[in-house]
């Protein structure tokens, strides 16, 4: 882990401000260990003992939040493109993915997250298999994570309970570790890919081990159709039936709401991930993300894996989610540039349970994303927010601090091996056709 000062400030920066009558700030931060204890306009007068960032040239914005993803599948981005989710699913992804071993899913794990560091984001969610080895790539890279064992219930009582009980031990082994850095939820993979019993164990576990849960949720109309059929209600109902909103819960997707839906999901305070990319992709559809911002359902934004999208550009899923609310609901002020921000910061900690990173407040995690806007792009210097969502992207991002230690600097990853990485994801896919 790269050695950061315990004390440091970025001077003459513009800092994205989410609270307050403004939305930008011109000034200093100043950083003790890992939280930001000071900033503002004034320049602190004791800068006894600091290491000086100079901010000049940059706009720093509170580190990325991917709130939803399967990050070892970059293995088999390109893969199985421009297929319906069920076909994608079963005839490119699980016949893979079957294939995986543990190497695969830590080497496919470490290619998504010098990607999603280098293009800014400093916290993501994670749901998968083998999920140890997920947690050992972000221990040793230094990023922030939410990880859990996603679990596909479609097997014997015996293999489900094998399942279940590899969450639970995963839960108790990983939550708070990492320095605090990785948190744990329970995840039963959707409603249509675990039987309702299963689900049932997974809501108590949730509540035995005191974590969330999380789990896809109504994202083709398809999926909503079979559980109506299956089991006499839709996705909302069913699960809300089965106990699962008794426990905090992020649902992934929620692109096929009904108004009574979304009120009952308010009602409940469930979070969503909004993987608009994703849903276009795959045309799952457009979920309604007014609506339900509206209602008070905290959205957040998500990339979902790097076989469904391809990339993991946090920057084009704000731009996304600003522009086709836009398009769809025929109103341009439907998710604002300021919103479509928070949407990828602020909404998504408190979507993943975090309280303490999001924002740049005293007392909060010096979790930082520092973008270059001496380019042209950025020009004229009308409204650093408006730029940052309608015309940056992950290939801007200059710095990249979590924890208040510094993980990107000048565009390079300070601690993983990126060339070593990109060498092993190419060799780990083609072992992946021979066997």
């Amino acid at each position: 882990m790269n050695n950061s000062p315990s004390k440091w400030m970025i001077k003459n920066g513009i800092f994205a401000a989410s609270h307050g009558e403004k939305s930008v700030l011109y000034g200093h931060m100043v950083i003790e260990n890992d939280v930001i204890t000071y900033l503002g306009e004034e320049e602190p007068a004791d800068q006894e003992g600091m290491t000086i960032v100079d901010g000049r040239h940059q706009f720093f914005i509170p580190g990325l939040v991917n709130s939803h993803g399967h990050a070892a599948m970059s293995l088999l981005r390109g893969y199985g493109d421009d297929l319906a989710l069920q076909v994608w699913l079963q005839e490119k992804m699980w016949p893979m993915e079957a294939k995986f071993t543990s190497d695969d899913v830590y080497i496919g794990t470490a290619l998504s997250v010098l990607e999603m560091l280098k293009g800014g984001t400093t916290t993501f969610l994670d749901m998968y298999d083998r999920s140890e080895r997920v947690a050992e790539v972000v221990e040793q890279s230094g990023m922030r994570a939410v990880l859990m064992r996603g679990v596909i219930g479609l097997c014997s009582e015996e293999e489900q309970n094998e399942k279940l009980n590899q969450a639970v031990q995963f839960v108790r082994d990983w939550h708070g570790q990492a320095n605090g850095r990785i948190t744990t939820m329970m995840s039963p993979h959707a409603p249509y890919t675990c039987p309702p019993a299963f689900i049932e164990k997974f809501v108590q576990a949730a509540h035995d081990l005191d974590v969330p849960l999380h789990t896809h949720m109504s994202e083709t109309v398809a999926e909503v159709e079979q559980n109506v059929r299956d089991y006499g209600l839709r996705p909302v109902d069913h699960l809300e039936k089965l106990g699962v909103f008794t426990r905090p819960t992020l649902l992934a997707h929620a692109v096929h709401l009904t108004d009574e839906e979304i009120q009952k999901l308010a009602a409940h305070k469930a979070t969503i991930s909004h993987n608009p990319g994703s849903n276009l992709k795959l045309a799952s559809g457009v979920a309604r993300v007014p609506d339900l911002l509206r209602a008070g359902v905290v959205v957040s934004l998500g990339t979902d894996g790097p076989a469904s999208n391809n990339n993991l550009d946090m920057f084009e899923e704000m731009r996304l989610a600003a522009l086709i609310h836009k398009g769809v609901s025929g109103d341009p002020t439907a998710v604002p540039a300021l919103e479509a921000l928070r949407m990828g910061t602020e909404y998504g900690a408190k979507s993943v349970f975090l309280d303490n990173t999001g924002v740049f407040a005293v007392g909060m995690k010096a979790d930082i994303t520092s973008l270059n806007i001496d380019q042209p792009h950025f020009l004229p210097f009308t409204d650093f927010i408006s730029h940052t969502v309608y015309s940056a992207s992950a290939k801007d991002v200059l710095h990249v601090w979590v924890d208040g230690k510094q993980l990107i600097k000048d565009g390079v990853s300070l601690t993983l091996d990126e060339e070593k990485i990109r060498r092993e994801a190419q060799l780990a896919f083609e072992g992946l056709l021979t066997r």
